[in-house]
């Protein structure tokens, strides 16, 4: 695992993505992920949501996995899109609300993931004068994978203690 030395706290704006959720187990499952991903790209792509010069894909966490079961967990795979963009199928429309954010950029290999969200909830956010806030963390992608290593900004919502 490479923390790459980038970590802040910035405002996001409001986002509006289009995914595709699941609900169940889905720790390390990459065959899962997989399939969401190309479901959703198999929708987008024709509608041309694909060439967006600003597109952003990212996996939203609705849960925490510490308070609730396996079975129970909610995550969804979006890309943002047009706020009037239509949505049909298992494809749904959400927004992601403006917040303050930890953003921790990393680089990992697939069974690396685990170890870096603990590391932005157990090491950095106890000495930041932060606190988590109630609104969903997520994954967001900035680049491709490469070599079985992807790059990752975690992002946490957060307020001063």
């Amino acid at each position: 695992m490479n923390l790459n030395k980038k970590v802040e706290v910035r405002e996001l704006q409001k986002m509006t993505v289009a995914c595709i959720s699941h609900i169940g187990p889905y720790k390390g499952d990459n065959k899962l992920f997989e399939r969401i991903w190309n479901k959703l790209f198999s929708w987008a792509g024709p509608k041309g949501l694909l060439d967006a010069k600003d597109i952003k894909m990212l996996v939203v966490y609705h849960n925490d996995p510490n308070l609730v079961s396996e079975d129970k967990l909610k995550m969804s795979v979006c890309i943002t899109v047009p706020a009037d963009t239509i949505v049909d199928g298992e494809v749904e429309k959400m927004e992601i609300d403006a917040a303050m954010y930890v953003i921790a950029r990393f680089e990992l290999s697939s069974q690396d993931f685990q170890q870096a969200w603990d590391w932005v909830y157990n090491q950095w956010i106890p000495t930041s004068g932060y606190q988590p806030d109630d609104k969903p963390s997520f994954e967001l992608y900035p680049e491709e994978p490469k070599d079985g290593k992807y790059v990752v900004d975690i992002y946490v919502p957060v307020k001063p203690i």
